[in-house]
């Protein structure tokens, strides 16, 4: 790229400054900060100013001319030479942050990117920074899910120009049974003893099949139809990224009480609670019970659902839609999970 040499400027306040055309456009320097250079001609008497401005553009067209990167004003923006890895996985994380993709992706990455660009201790990426930060998770599916959000930003990085050629297996991971509960009326009376916030997202997370931390803490009463016998979720609110008209059982809407439509129906705000509300109600809820067993999560209370829907009516169709799943296999391999038998005695081989 033709560079030309920086021409030093005088404001009508006595500053001065150099100024350089890259591509067209105009820049201007005040000091050398953005190069790494402690020159600030404007920290001198005003007589001495264009001479330290003229070293200043000596400096600036020289650092240039050897391959210096040059970035924007108060950003990390490359403005011209080689990006660094670190701004590669920069713009990479911007983009995918722009994107139509849930909160809790966004900060996944975000944590990944802050990570790894630690690990980097202002280094070029290499392979063996990648396998000391993996290295750090044990659990294979800490480190699947890890893995997998890195690859999305070296991809990204590396389709915008990044080099780098390495590639990780996953791990095989142990599946996680997410035992459902067999007293499941006795544990929501305890539970609604407890906190009657916890309770309700319980039960519309047993009675509405909707996944408790997202797309039940974020519910309003305009989500509701004017009976309440339906909730509507557009694709944006929730996981399968399609509209969902999900029923709301007649226990459930005994307990509603409907306010203004804007409101959250736990906070009675615009707002809704805070993303690790009912993650830190159900860890105080279950330090305390007596009730529930190894194993068994918020989530049971959804799973134990799947299993009553499956067990009454024997549909993996109707589980799939209750369920919002993609597909059948999903709701297949969802069953599988829970350990719901899909083979009888009948079934076995006779003699």
């Amino acid at each position: 790229m033709k560079l030309n040499y920086p021409k030093v400027h005088t404001c009508t306040d006595q500053k001065v400054f150099i100024s350089l055309y890259i591509q067209n456009k105009r820049y201007r320097l005040y000091n050398g900060k953005r190069i790494g250079s402690k020159i600030s001609p404007n920290s001198f008497p005003v007589q001495q100013r264009k001479a330290i401005a003229n070293l200043l553009a000596a400096e600036v067209h020289k650092y240039l001319l050897q391959g210096g990167v040059l970035k924007s004003f108060r950003t990390d923006n490359v403005i011209i030479g080689t990006p660094s890895s670190k701004d590669y996985l920069r713009h990479a994380l911007e983009t995918k942050l722009k994107g139509d993709y849930s909160a809790k992706y966004k900060k996944m990455l975000q944590g990944v990117y802050d990570s790894i660009t630690q690990t980097m201790k202002g280094e070029e990426l290499s392979c063996k920074h990648i396998e000391i930060y993996l290295e750090r998770y044990s659990c294979g599916v800490s480190f699947n899910t890890i893995r997998r959000h890195l690859n999305v930003l070296i991809n990204e990085a590396v389709s915008k120009g990044m080099r780098l050629d390495f590639k990780t297996k996953s791990r095989k991971a142990k599946s996680m049974l997410n035992k459902p509960f067999n007293n499941i009326t006795d544990l929501l009376c305890e539970i609604k003893a407890y906190n009657h916030k916890l309770y309700l997202c319980c039960l519309m997370t047993y009675g509405c099949l909707l996944r408790p931390h997202r797309e039940i803490r974020e519910l309003s009463w305009g989500d509701f139809s004017d009976d309440l016998c339906f909730i509507n979720l557009s694709g944006k609110r929730n996981k399968s990224g399609r509209n969902r008209i999900v029923p709301v059982p007649s226990y459930i809407r005994s307990i509603l009480v409907r306010g203004e439509a804007q409101n959250n129906i736990f906070s009675g705000k615009h707002q809704p609670l805070n993303e690790d509300y009912f993650t830190t109600l159900w860890s105080r809820f279950k330090a305390q019970s007596n009730t529930l067993e190894q194993g068994q999560t918020l989530y049971s209370f959804r799973h134990s659902g799947a299993i009553d829907i499956y067990k009454r009516t024997g549909s993996l169709t109707k589980l799939q839609k209750a369920m919002g799943h993609s597909s059948l296999a999903v709701s297949l391999t969802y069953l599988r999970g829970l350990e719901v038998a899909e083979l009888t005695e009948e079934d076995m081989p006779r003699v």
